[in-house]
């Protein structure tokens, strides 16, 4: 038999313990003297009583709880077009480059990435990362890194190291459900901050500043933006960034979208205009290199005044000791990816999503696809010259905003950057649905294509497209969205009337 010496516990002063017996009473055990008495303690009967913790019934994914009860079967005459998921992987159309695959294949080879790195990732990779980002406006060395599994860890390690349960962080209206999910899940209050759709969603500074408070923790700012494919100009961030610096109240930067913008914008990481205001920026390899499902996410620190100090650094370092860090294979092939990889690669992905300027004048002719195509029909011979204007509709973003300009009821907001498009529904002249969700809803049971209602995002009588869908489906879906709007739209006549009978 062991005792309490073979356990490890001789250190342990106490006078007696205590052992159930068949769950029927209770033992105490004393330990002095040679003798041991022995006393039955009354207890009650143990039961099973196995509760899920209150973190995990906080945890709230609002696309899920949306998209969960559109329960709608597809149009079975017509193949489902799907333009809801944010993963650029999906079609098999947007392959990552070769000089990535294979900077994986060598990590993977050499076996030296086989055993655990440090949580915050292996130095190697941190300063790969730091000097890859590291400018004269915002320096990184590379204990200013965190590596994480994605950048939704990274995004979740900024919040907990930030904020308080009881605290409340400012979020974007419309804005990635993500943020909302963690901070509820956490004790964290949301505040949501509006963007105005009539300014390319810029950030209603007055309202933004309106929510700080004395519990405010941080300001969460997406730039490029998912769901509205906005990009900030220097200007704009510079005003976000005197808001901050007014209110004191650190940023938290998803920039996961960086460089993700189109030929007539610049992207600004907003930590290159900081000067006092210091700032979290999350980012990874998911997007601009087309491998979501990698996870490989990281944290920048940016701190020029030392306002965050050791405490958030070393916070950090503690939060991410909790899953050991991202997959140590990709870290391996981190600095060939970063390193090797063509520029070809970013210019044809970007390419793809929004066509270049000298190709503008096609969606000015009025020709939206389905047009396009039914003229083509009607006039023989001209089916091959049709198709070759419609192949010159390089961006899915361009050919996306005219076909969708095009038909009533329909406002869409021509995005700048980043994989996605927001489409406002002018609800009044579909007096059928009550909100965007059933106008969604509906939109899949006619037409099998599926767009996220944007009350997902907290902003209803929107939709969301994602543009990374091949060019022929997106014509596709855009012509059965035409197609549906025909059918359902009401002139103010029509709506007038309606809301007489009732």
């Amino acid at each position: 038999m062991l005792g309490f010496h073979d356990l490890g516990l001789e250190d342990l002063r106490m006078d007696s313990y205590l052992i159930q017996m068949n769950g029927n009473s209770d033992v105490h055990v004393h330990r002095n003297g040679n003798s041991p008495s022995l006393r039955k303690v009354k207890g009650r009967k143990p039961r099973w009583a196995v509760r899920a913790s209150e973190m995990s019934k906080k945890t709230f994914n609002p696309i899920r709880a949306i998209v969960d009860t559109m329960k709608v079967e597809p149009n079975p005459n017509k193949p489902m077009i799907s333009l809801s998921l944010g993963d650029p992987t999906v079609f098999g159309n947007l392959p990552t480059d070769d000089e990535v695959t294979q900077a994986v294949k060598e990590a993977l080879d050499s076996g030296n990435y086989n055993g655990y790195a440090p949580s915050v990732g292996y130095q190697s990779c941190r300063q790969v990362v730091a000097a890859y980002y590291s400018c004269p406006e915002a320096p990184l060395e590379a204990q200013d890194v965190i590596l994480t599994s994605g950048c939704s860890q990274a995004i979740e390690l900024a919040l907990a190291v930030l904020a308080n349960p009881g605290q409340n962080i400012l979020v974007p209206r419309p804005g990635f459900s993500l943020y909302k999910t963690l901070a509820l899940s956490m004790g964290i209050e949301v505040k949501f901050y509006n963007l105005l759709p009539e300014k390319a969603w810029e950030i209603d500074l007055k309202h933004l500043e309106s929510l700080v408070d004395e519990k405010t923790a941080c300001l969460i700012v997406n730039n490029p933006s998912n769901p509205c494919g906005s990009v900030f100009s220097k200007s704009h961030l510079q005003k976000i960034l005197a808001v901050a610096s007014r209110q004191c109240v650190p940023i938290l930067a998803d920039e996961i979208y960086g460089d993700m913008v189109f030929a007539e914008c610049k992207y600004e990481p907003i930590a290159t205009l900081s000067t006092n205001v210091p700032i979290l920026s999350c980012g990874g390899l998911a997007k601009r290199w087309l491998v979501p499902g990698w996870r490989m996410g990281w944290i920048l620190v940016n701190d020029r005044r030392d306002i965050f100090g050791n405490e958030i650094r070393d916070g950090l370092v503690s939060l991410s000791q909790r899953i050991l860090g991202p997959c140590t294979i990709v870290q391996g092939a981190l600095e060939h990816i970063i390193h090797r990889t063509p520029p070809e690669f970013y210019h044809n992905t970007l390419s793809f999503l929004k066509m270049p300027l000298y190709l503008r004048w096609g969606t000015c002719l009025g020709f939206w696809p389905r047009i396009c195509l039914q003229f083509a029909e009607l006039l023989p011979g001209m089916s091959r010259v049709l198709n070759s204007l419609i192949s010159a509709f390089q961006s899915n973003a361009d050919l996306c905003y005219a076909a969708l300009s095009a038909v009533s009821g329909l406002q869409p907001v021509r995005p700048s950057g980043a994989m996605y498009l927001m489409v406002g529904i002018e609800m009044e002249h579909f007096p059928k649905f009550e909100n965007d969700v059933e106008f969604t809803k509906q939109l899949i049971s006619e037409q099998s294509v599926f767009c996220l209602p944007a009350s997902c995002f907290e902003y209803p009588n929107f939709f969301r497209v994602v543009l990374t869908v091949p060019e022929e489906l997106m014509v596709e879906a855009c012509s059965r969205i035409q197609e549906f709007c025909e059918r359902h739209y009401q002139g103010s006549e029509g709506a007038q009337d309606l809301e007489c009978d009732k």
